[in-house]
């Protein structure tokens, strides 16, 4: 069987010309060589897998070719060349500093200096992730490095360019290599794939640049890993079947829904994709690339950004005509935030669903239009649309008999057309249109049960007692002196006293305020995160907090996180109550007295000691 090599190794370039997209870098190189002006230090430095070592290799061969080609190319004929080409020569050495990184493995690299090459002009030595040496080889390094033998080249390479020493990085002429663009990749592994006879979709090597980030290695090892998996046959469908990657269908589908408001649609998607093995965030971080390609693919003038095929970029136009600017850059506002909050969130589900939530509510039209890109206000979900029979029409009759009518439970929020009869018969009968009672509990504003706060306590009446409560319930029982008709008053309260909220509900409506926050005051929302509300009863719910500090922070705040939790959840008057958590005030002693008598519960001999030492406590 005949030896295997990967593309990494076979197709590594072995010309400057055949180096991808570093051409500003080996084109100072061959200049250099041209012109006869080498330095005695040079410094590669750049992310991993972007042709440090193998530009350094090339630069070593290329000095001491014989016969350098008209363009400054090695021939890869002469005797320098062949046994570099063969691994066989001893003018051009190559360490690695993460293995040899001693004192002694300097001083015998220093005593090699001393040697001329055999053939060749120059002694060539690549040191590799030179950052990698201890600071005592770096100290035994400087002299040799300043002022080396007139055939002697170092060459230095690393991917942490900071922690080299200030005084290495002055004594070397430093190139910094750039990460490879996802073009370049596309393009040298289509010449690598009609070399070997493989078919190839573009898309399907899209998906392996991508993947890559910039590393030719990382991209060619991929490579090779997918002609494996799909015998030589590189579609889409199967590479993203082999690497995980979340299939653009799922983005467009979902930006669909979220175009048409279709909330719940747009969390199955969710809960489809979390079916199937991904995490929260690499589904947000998609959502956001997909935004951001819909951004680019919206005007012509910045459509070269979009990395895609010419296909695919036609449903990138066709769904971003769609779309205004504002909501996509909203969009990608609220996608990012969401990716770096992911983490320090303890619920990631509910992180991302809210973001997906917003996400349909910012393309309906529902959020503040100050363009600033902060999260909207949330509105009730799942409201299906009532027929026309929900609304009612009540003809004139007494004031009496519409208070004593039986209550009509209605589920759909209509306004209620009641003809009421004038004081002149001669006059026309004016409908008048009211807003039921269970919509103006559902907003939070009914005006009729508009009770002023009994007073007392730290909070001014904000947090009513028990017998607040209830004096207020059997107030609002009773006929209230308003201009609303005598009906309406027992249909509000009897909204009233139905309106509740889950658990699920309050901490959704807490997360989502502590997201609304402002970034000055990102430490109250990171506190807020961290912290779970707990529902006691209808809409009344506690929180606890370590010490009573936080508290009177949170007592501060009360009213405006009251208020906020009220504009979300938007049916109910939410009431807080704070507790501080006495297990974790009584883990801190901070009297020095306090302190020694534990001590000395947990070890006798401590009062021995002192007593026989006659010690004092300070």
């Amino acid at each position: 069987m005949e030896n295997y090599i990967v593309s990494a190794r076979k197709y590594r370039p072995d010309t400057f010309e055949s180096v991808v997209a570093q051409k500003a870098l080996t084109t100072t190189l061959k200049n250099a060589i041209h012109s006869g002006k080498l330095a005695h230090a040079y410094l590669f430095c750049g992310p991993r897998g972007v042709g440090k070592t193998t530009c350094a290799r090339i630069f070593a061969k290329t000095i001491n070719c014989e016969h350098l080609t008209a363009d400054g190319e090695p021939c890869n004929k002469c005797e320098s060349c062949c046994s570099f080409n063969e691994q066989r020569s001893y003018s051009i050495y190559e360490l690695d500093a993460a293995s040899n990184n001693s004192v002694e493995d300097i001083r015998s690299l220093n005593e090699q200096v001393r040697i001329p090459p055999q053939v060749g002009r120059y002694k060539v030595y690549i040191i590799d992730e030179v950052h990698m040496l201890s600071q005592a080889a770096f100290n035994a390094f400087l002299k040799t490095l300043e002022e080396p033998p007139a055939h002697a080249i170092f060459i230095l390479a690393t991917t942490e360019k900071h922690k080299i020493l200030p005084t290495i990085l002055s004594r070397c002429q430093i190139y910094d290599f750039s990460r490879i663009e996802g073009a370049d990749i596309i393009a040298h592994l289509q010449k690598i794939a009609a070399a070997e006879g493989i078919n190839s979709e573009h898309e399907a090597l899209r998906i392996i640049a991508q993947k890559s980030d910039g590393c030719m290695r990382d991209a060619l090892s991929l490579f090779d890993q997918m002609v494996s998996f799909t015998q030589g046959d590189l579609t889409y469908s199967k590479v993203i079947e082999s690497l995980n990657v979340l299939d653009y269908e799922y983005y467009f589908k979902l930006t669909d829904y979220l175009l048409a408001g279709a909330t719940p649609q747009a969390l199955l998607l969710f809960n489809e994709v979390l079916g199937k093995g991904f995490e929260g965030n690499i589904f947000v971080e998609g959502i956001a690339s997909h935004f951001r390609d819909l951004l680019v693919s919206s005007d012509p003038v910045t459509l070269p950004l979009f990395e895609g095929s010419e296909e695919l970029g036609k449903r990138y136009a066709a769904q971003a005509q769609r779309c205004n600017a504002k909501y996509i850059f909203r969009a990608i506002k609220l996608c990012s935030d969401c990716s770096m909050n992911y983490r320090a969130s303890r619920n990631k589900r509910l992180l991302v669903e809210l973001t997906l939530i917003q996400l349909s509510q910012l393309a309906s039209g529902e959020d503040s239009d100050d363009g600033s890109g902060r999260c909207p206000k949330l509105k009730p979900l799942f409201n299906k649309p009532q027929a026309a029979q929900g609304v009612s029409v009540a003809s004139a009759q007494p004031a009496q008999n519409r208070a004593t009518a039986p209550v009509q439970p209605t589920s759909a929020v209509v306004p209620t057309v009641r003809n009421e009869q004038p004081a002149d018969p001669s006059q026309p009968v004016q409908p008048k249109v009211e807003a039921p009672a269970a919509q103006q509990v559902m907003t939070g504003r009914p005006e009729a049960l508009r009770i002023k706060p009994t007073g007392g306590g730290a909070f001014g009446g904000m947090f009513r007692n028990s017998r607040t409560t209830l004096a207020a319930e059997q107030k609002s029982s009773e006929p209230l002196k308003s201009e609303q008709p005598a009906a309406v008053a027992p249909q509000m309260a009897v909204a009233a006293a139905a309106v509740k909220i889950t658990q699920e509900q309050l901490e959704q409506a807490w997360y989502a305020f502590a997201m609304q926050l402002p970034e000055n005051e990102r430490a109250l929302a990171d506190r807020m995160k961290i912290i779970v509300p707990r529902q006691i009863e209808g809409a009344s719910f506690g929180i606890t907090v370590d010490n009573q500090l936080v508290a009177e922070v949170f007592e501060s705040e009360s009213p405006r996180i009251i208020q906020g939790l009220k504009n979300i959840l938007g049916n109910c008057s939410p009431r807080m109550s704070i507790t501080v958590n006495k297990v974790v005030v009584q883990r801190h002693v901070y009297d020095r007295r306090e302190q020694y008598n534990i001590l000395r519960e947990k070890n006798p001999l401590i009062e021995k000691m002192r007593e026989k030492f006659n010690l004092e406590l300070s």
